[in-house]
């Protein structure tokens, strides 16, 4: 199923910023400064626009296409992966030693055809698009990501889902060279690696849940969870697992590294909403990155048109 038409949450903001669009304006700023300054420098127009990454073949889907992205600067240096780092600036500085290819993600659990398949193949073969998402973190920032894949229940679907199917866990990949943290079992030894989250087989099938390879036109940096990441964009972002090796259809429910470490502060759903607090910090407004001023959180993170049947008659309170 393919969403085209215009959605509620695009709130009439400006068409997200091209990248070549972005890197010029953000050189010309640059220029200009130095120059009112009076001290012109020799940049290069060619490395603002050196961004890493392989140029992937995607169409834009235009009914997620109406919010401003963040910066490219923002997303790739503002992280939370602590299979490198405590520090939001970390990933980007450690995640060097993430080697992306080749990667294969095994399928297996109540699924007609368990299979193996190669990140390679999917890049090849699997009908990718843009889509432009608001990604809520449940510390209270917030940023706006042009994501580049396809909808996880197009690859559940090619596997085959059987009548017991109820939840999908998956999984990033255990390697301490690649990820140093997990060989400390990172923040002060607490979390049990491998990094584990899960889904309702109804949450991991809506077509708003994406499985990504790209932003910005480009292959995943490795601190955003190269080279295939879970993209949910009505949950908090702790529920999109990063660099995923494994993936595990099951008819009970399944494991989930925060809210295993501490069930009272992270529910196993954590949908985006503003009236359910974490216990420590209220959930009703965020800062969006480069933001001076905070904005209020909407429930589902503005996508209750698409995800809030998914969750009627449930108390999301209780079930938070």
């Amino acid at each position: 199923m393919k969403i085209l038409r215009a959605k509620p949450w695009d709130m009439n903001e400006n068409l997200v910023t091209d990248e070549k669009i972005y890197n010029d304006r953000r050189l010309l700023m640059k220029i200009g400064a130095i120059a009112g300054a009076g001290a012109m420098m020799p940049l290069s127009l060619e490395a603002a626009k050196n961004y890493p990454g392989k140029a992937l073949n995607f169409k834009k889907n235009s009914g997620f296409s109406g919010l401003e992205a963040s910066s490219y600067d923002q997303i790739t240096t503002y992280n939370n992966f602590y299979e490198f780092s405590l520090s939001k600036d970390g990933p980007s500085k450690l995640a060097h030693t993430l080697e992306p290819e080749p990667w294969t993600i095994e399928i297996t659990g109540e699924v007609e055809k368990p299979m193996v398949i190669d990140v390679a193949k999917i890049l090849a073969e699997y009908p990718l698009e843009e889509r432009t998402y608001r990604f809520r973190c449940v510390e209270g920032w917030s940023m706006v990501v042009p994501w580049i894949g396809f909808e996880l229940s197009y690859l559940l679907k090619k596997v085959g889902l059987t009548s017991k199917s109820k939840f999908v866990q998956f999984q990033t990949k255990y390697d301490p060279k690649m990820f140093p943290e997990q060989d400390k079992e990172g923040f002060f030894g607490n979390i049990p690696f491998p990094y584990v989250e899960g889904l309702r087989i109804d949450e991991a099938m809506n077509p708003l849940t994406l499985l990504s390879l790209g932003l910005y036109g480009k292959t995943l940096p490795k601190q955003n969870g190269a080279p295939i990441r879970l993209v949910v964009p009505w949950k908090y972002g702790f529920k999109s697992i990063k660099s995923i090796t494994k993936i595990h259809v099951s008819s009970g429910m399944t494991r989930s590294t925060w809210n295993e470490v501490n069930p009272k502060e992270y529910g196993f759903y954590s949908n985006v909403n503003p009236n359910v607090s974490h216990p420590r910090w209220s959930q009703a407004k965020e800062r969006p990155l480069g933001a001076f001023f905070k904005k209020k959180t909407e429930i589902f993170n503005g996508y209750g048109e698409e995800v809030a049947s998914l969750y009627k008659g449930m108390d999301l309170q209780v079930n938070f």
